[in-house]
């Protein structure tokens, strides 16, 4: 089920790499991101780490989308679409989307035990230092209540196995984890 998820996500991207090519207005582009990001702000598939990016706050979404211009920041499907874009669409992107308002994707809350292994976790770590109470995030700090459940699970992931690199501090963070605790705390997360 997994690699055909993969495999629609990644013929979504190539079919939308000409569009963001000949795209004229960032209305356009952004119509392009709807493919895998979602029409209403509901990514096409949930069950794929594709994160929910209407809402999300403004520097954190151009921070993303100049990461994975520079390189820095690197995903098979992202990529290529940022190649296409220019460096002047890259904030008015991000303005665009900052603008939306968040979705509701209606996922559950976790059971109470996995819910107490999430606040156990977020009293050590301390994540509400950066993404402030209520998880919501501001500027730079990107919105974590409410984002898709795989997108968290993995992105955690990546930075405790350094497979994602454009935020040391979090990899610093997340290596002290566990992969069960990693998913606790997605699961509570998500169903913020």
């Amino acid at each position: 089920m997994r690699m055909k998820n993969l495999a629609l996500v990644a013929f979504v991207a190539l079919v939308a790499l000409p569009k963001a090519v000949t795209a004229q207005s960032i209305e356009e582009k952004a119509q392009i991101c709807a493919a895998c990001h979602g029409e209403n702000g509901v990514p096409v598939e949930q069950s794929f780490p594709v994160p929910a990016i209407w809402g999300q706050n403004l520097g954190y979404l151009f921070f993303q989308l100049r990461d994975f211009k520079s390189g820095a920041r690197k995903n098979d499907q992202m990529t290529p679409i940022v190649d296409a874009l220019g460096r002047d669409d890259l904030m008015p992107l991000a303005q665009y989307f900052s603008k939306k308002p968040w979705p509701n994707l209606e996922q559950p809350h976790p059971p109470a035990e996995v819910a107490a292994v999430a606040r156990r976790v977020n009293a050590s770590v301390v994540c509400t230092s950066c993404h402030l109470e209520g998880f919501k995030g501001d500027s730079t700090q990107p919105r974590l209540a409410g984002q898709v459940r795989a997108y968290l699970e993995k992105t955690m992931t990546d930075f405790s196995t350094e497979a994602r690199g454009n935020n040391p501090g979090m990899t610093g963070f997340m290596k002290g984890l566990t992969k069960p605790e990693i998913a606790a705390m997605a699961a509570w997360l998500a169903g913020m």
